[in-house]
This record gives C-alpha cells, structure tokens and sequence, in this order.
C-alpha cells in the first residue's frame, strides 16, 4: 500500500479536491496541503475538510512533499511549474490532472531539476458542475486514468502514482501523450467545444420578447450540459490543444455539411443512413 508523508495539491477544486478526500479516506496521506490562487477557496476546502493544511502560496507549500498535484487549469501549467521547481525536495513526485499532454509535458519535463519525477496523468472524470464543494471521494470509481510517461519518466514513479489511481478505484491505461491530444480532441474536446456554440447559437434568436432558449427540453440540456464547465479551464484547453483541436472542428463542420446538403436536396435515404450509423455507434457506448 502507497503512502506519503505529504502531498499538496496546487488547485483545489473538483478533481484536485476529489483526489485529496480519496487520500483522506483511504489513508494514503499524513498530510494533506493544498495551494493555489484563490484564498477563498483554500478555507472553504479547509472548512469542508477536503485539506488539512493551506499553504501560505505555492513555493511553501509544496516545500517537503512527497507529491504534488498539478490541479490548476493547464494554462497555468508551465507557470506553476517553473515557480515551484526549484523548492521541491529531492526524490518528489510532481503529477498533474490535465486534459492536455503532448508539448505541454515535454515543457513542464524541462523546468523541474534533477531528482524530481514527473508523471503526467488525465483522470476521465468529472460533472457538470465544478468547484471544491462538488469534490467527492468516488469521482474516480470506475473511471479510466490515463498516464502519459515520456523516455524522462522514473519507472518506479509512475508505479506509484498508478498506484494512487487504482487506489482512487481508477482504471489506469498508459499512452504517448501525441496521441493522448489526437484521441481526446475528438472525443472530449471538439464536444465542448460544440456545446458552447449550440448554447450561444440558439441564445441568438429571439421572437418578440420570448428569447428561444427558454423552450429547450431534454434535448438541448443533454447535448449541451458539458457547456456548464468551467469556461477558464475550456479557454486553455482549446488554445493548448489547438491543432487537434481544429482539426477535429473541420472534420465535424464536413459532416454537418453532409447533413444539410441532404436536407436542402431532400434525400431522405443518406439522412436516415447517417443518423442509422451513429444511432448504432452511440447505443454501443451504453
């Protein structure tokens, strides 16, 4: 069984905060630091128990931990990670809960100092609502945890953390982080993406003093719940991952225009072909 003397988590909200009650509960800790820029939202995750200690900023928090995690939006990343790195004890393990590897690792790789391990890691999980009161020691039950070790990696590192994850009630899988961004801009990212323009397409029009958005039904609030995530977090993951990204949005804007082509010629049949394939590919995700 994992265990360590200190962690601090830089970032206390949902999943930074989940990870700090599953280490709580299972034990997995002496101490618990979290850090961050919001003071607000350090003595609310002190008020609710979610951490133990609150650092008095970032280099003295993490100052002695064993590990420490990156739960901050990714665009504060390479920030975080250049102001801390010189203040980590040697044989500490930096990991990080972003959606974003690829460059963003490779640049975090090169401000740590020797005798620091990192081991870059994505938990799929989440809800639409964020925030450290939302923060749950079962968030991870179940989920996939992907970890994303480069040639720099410590081996006997990354076990640990994988280790952490499976402890959490993750499911790990390892992948190159390249590919981890091609993946996760079609499947993650472009959704959010979609879901933002609905909800701001359809908040557009308006029929005398009845604005439209205000009919939707289960539909519209299934398609576009994910657009209630953190719009910060979204904005750095968007310019992060920005080639997949666009990528992706072109690839889906094709079959858009596919659709509408089929419905300004009134070809019944591809429009029932189209939506027969993806009925059967989405009822197969259960």
């Amino acid at each position: 069984m994992i265990h360590f003397n200190k962690v601090t988590i830089i970032g206390v909200g949902l999943i930074g905060g989940s990870l700090a009650r599953v280490l709580k509960e299972k034990g997995l800790a002496r101490e618990i630091t979290g850090a961050g820029r919001s003071r607000e939202t350090l003595e609310l995750a002190l008020k609710l128990g979610v951490i133990g200690h609150m650092g008095q900023g970032m280099r003295h928090a993490v100052e002695n931990a064993d590990l420490v995690v990156l739960a901050s939006p990714v665009g504060t990343f390479e920030a975080v990670a250049g102001e801390i790195g010189p203040h980590l004890k040697k044989g500490a393990i930096l990991t990080d809960v972003g959606s974003v590897k690829g460059n963003l690792v490779r640049a975090v790789e090169a401000l740590l100092p020797a005798g620091v391990s990192y081991v870059p890691g994505h938990p799929i999980a989440g809800k639409e609502k964020h925030g450290v009161s939302e923060a749950s020691g079962t968030l991870f039950q179940g989920a996939k945890c992907i970890l994303t070790p480069t040639d720099k990696t410590d081996r006997q590192a990354l076990e640990t953390v994988q280790a952490l994850w499976q402890a959490a009630g993750a499911n790990v899988v390892l992948m190159n982080p390249d590919v981890h961004d091609h993946i996760f801009s079609a499947v993650s990212h472009l959704p959010h993406a979609a879901a933002y323009a609905m909800v701001n397409t359809v908040a557009e029009f308006n029929e005398g003093t009845e604005n439209y958005i205000t009919f939707s039904g289960a539909g519209f609030r299934d398609f576009t719940r994910i657009a209630a995530s953190s719009p910060e977090m979204w904005r750095d993951i968007c310019l992060l991952n920005g080639p997949n990204l666009v990528e992706m949005i072109e690839r889906y804007q094709v079959s858009l225009n596919s659709i509408k082509k089929a419905i300004k010629h009134k070809d019944g049949g591809k429009l029932e072909k189209m939506f027969r394939t993806a009925s059967a590919l989405r009822r197969g995700l259960g």
